[in-house]
């Protein structure tokens, strides 16, 4: 049995129960394939990939807090410190009734990759819980979110792992969040990123993980001699990320037909209505029943059909797994050229393996979106420096991030013989400097 196959078996059978943490490892270690099996011997001796694939820590914590009702709820908190090999661990924090382990791993999994292709000194990590900040208030959200963080202080630091927003933790959360950790450690850094810019956030954060999809997007088209201008895109969410997605991807004169959410999804021939949709999902946090009110001659559907209107572009930004092979199916049929991830893992691997059988260009999350955590590290630089960077001076960096990553990933396909596949792109440009700084470091 080879080395690879030999760590994956390991890894299902030491993690039981974790299908998404799996399904990570078995993606990202299948297209490592080729550089391992180079350097088999010397990696198999360090156990190379058995030390990459286990987390260097990993901690879980039960979250009491009270509701308005005066009874005690009781939550788990998570954070997995992945890998530190070429800097403090970076990662979001996901609040969502999904969570467990399996998922916070393969986040922090993927965090592993997705950081060190930004080029910027951050390693890898994670973590969340079980709690949901949908239909509560704000004083249930800040009991929660108190609760968690008097755990969580024990654990992180500006110089020792940076947590960062995700899923149910957007502003309200991070601001709750650091002023329990400032008033129990008593300092003030930047421990956390996606502040508010009335202490120590970044201009440019709300919107970097939509920008910087559409920035890698429009430089992966250009490569290939493809305009993104008047294409046709889908965008499946509709939350921080596809909001800001659908924004970029007008201002580059392409038109987003689609949007959605937990409960449906919208069709609007004439282009997505940012306005509308912010209006809907940031100030009212309503559902996007609502949109029709807005746009009569849009289209509300109930449950799962974004995937099926024609279109030039895919765009999923909301969950994991949620185009699967008969979503891809559907895709190819009507014409799709590119599926960029702007979610973490939102494809399934017989999909991902379905649109590259069929030359539908795609790119990874771990690389299309890493313009939110790319610009989390530049809120870190600032915080740093006690310095504020305007929105241009933000925004410039992370396009130039993009950028660099897209023909990072490039390269390294086609240095292997693999060109045109940016998944294995992806694995290989953010391993290979993972693998270079553990080596250095000795083992540990």
């Amino acid at each position: 049995m080879s080395y690879v196959d030999e760590v994956i078996a390991q890894v299902v059978e030491k993690n039981p129960a974790q299908p998404e943490f799996h399904q990570a490892v078995k993606e990202v270690l299948e297209s490592l394939r080729v550089v391992v099996e180079a350097n088999e011997e010397k990696f198999r001796k360090d156990a190379l990939l058995e030390r990459l694939v286990n987390p260097e820590r990993q901690f879980m914590f039960r979250v009491p807090w009270v509701d308005d009702n005066g009874q005690v709820q009781v939550n788990t908190g998570y954070r997995v410190q992945f890998n530190s090999a070429i800097g403090p661990y970076k990662g979001g924090l996901r609040l969502h009734p999904s969570v467990n382990l399996g998922i916070i791993k393969f986040l922090g999994f993927e965090q592993i990759f997705k950081n060190s292709l930004t080029g910027l000194p951050i390693g890898g990590g994670k973590g969340g819980s079980d709690f949901d900040p949908k239909g509560k208030s704000d004083r249930e959200v800040m009991a929660f979110c108190q609760s968690f963080m008097t755990e969580l202080c024990k654990y992180i630091g500006a110089d020792t792992d940076v947590p960062a927003g995700d899923i149910g933790t957007g502003a309200r959360e991070i601001g709750y969040m650091f002023g329990q950790y400032k008033r129990i450690r008593g300092v003030y850094e930047g421990v956390l990123t996606g502040k508010g810019l009335s202490y120590g956030g970044s201009l440019a954060r709300t919107e970097a993980t939509g920008y910087g999809l559409l920035y890698i997007t429009k430089e992966m088209l250009k490569s290939n001699d493809i305009d993104i201008a008047g294409k046709t895109i889908a965008v499946s969410g509709a939350g921080n990320v596809a909001i800001y997605a659908i924004q970029k991807a007008q201002q580059m004169g392409a038109k987003v037909v689609t949007c959605s959410d937990s409960t449906g999804w919208v069709y609007d021939p004439d282009g997505i209505d940012v306005a509308a949709l912010k209006e809907i999902k940031e100030v009212k946090r309503a559902r996007l029943t609502e949109y029709k009110n807005y746009r009569p001659n849009s289209e509300y559907h109930e449950g799962k059909g974004v995937w099926t209107v024609k279109v030039d572009i895919a765009l999923p930004c909301a969950t994991q797994n949620e185009l699967d092979l008969e979503d891809a199916k559907a895709l190819v049929a009507n014409g799709v050229i590119a599926v960029c991830e702007g979610a973490n893992m939102p494809t399934t691997l017989e999909a991902t393996q379905y649109l590259q059988e069929n030359k539908v260009y795609f790119v990874p999350g771990k690389a299309a979106n890493a313009g939110g955590v790319a610009t989390s590290a530049l809120e870190m630089s600032q915080n740093s420096e006690r310095l504020s960077w305007t929105f241009e001076e933000v925004d410039a960096k992370l396009q130039n991030i993009m950028v660099n990553i897209f023909h990072n990933l490039d390269d390294a396909a086609k240095k292997y013989g693999f060109e045109g596949n940016y998944v294995v792109g992806a694995n290989i440009a953010g391993f290979e400097k993972v693998v270079d700084a553990m080596t250095a470091q000795g083992i540990c």
